[in-house]
């Protein structure tokens, strides 16, 4: 995971899977903390898990607990077909904004 800038925009690069779960629920927490309105790019996600959707769903939860929010832009299709799989759309209540990748294919 990626820091774009020192602003609240983190940029996911890889997977978001058990294995790298761990220290992506820090960088996450953290930017939903720490920002009132945070900004996350799914562009470069190249696969999701089980623990990959509970950090996603993490940090909306935890942004609306602190009064925050967290907005996902650039789903890739990995994330895209995580969340349609498990039919929770509704759950994150972001439009799909789709990467560049994805709207090639679309």
């Amino acid at each position: 995971m990626k820091k774009a800038k020192k602003d609240s925009k983190l940029n996911v690069v890889g997977e978001l899977t058990i294995y790298t779960a761990a220290d992506q629920k820090e960088k996450l927490v953290a930017l939903v903390t720490n920002h009132p309105l945070s900004t996350l790019d799914l562009s470069g996600v190249t696969e999701v898990d089980g623990a990959g959707l509970q950090l996603l769903i993490l940090s909306k939860l935890e942004a609306g607990r602190v009064g925050h929010q967290i907005e996902f832009i650039n789903h890739s299709d990995a994330v895209i077909e995580t969340i349609e799989l498990c039919n929770l759309s509704g759950l994150f209540d972001d439009p799909v904004i789709l990467s560049e990748s994805a709207k090639a294919r679309a």
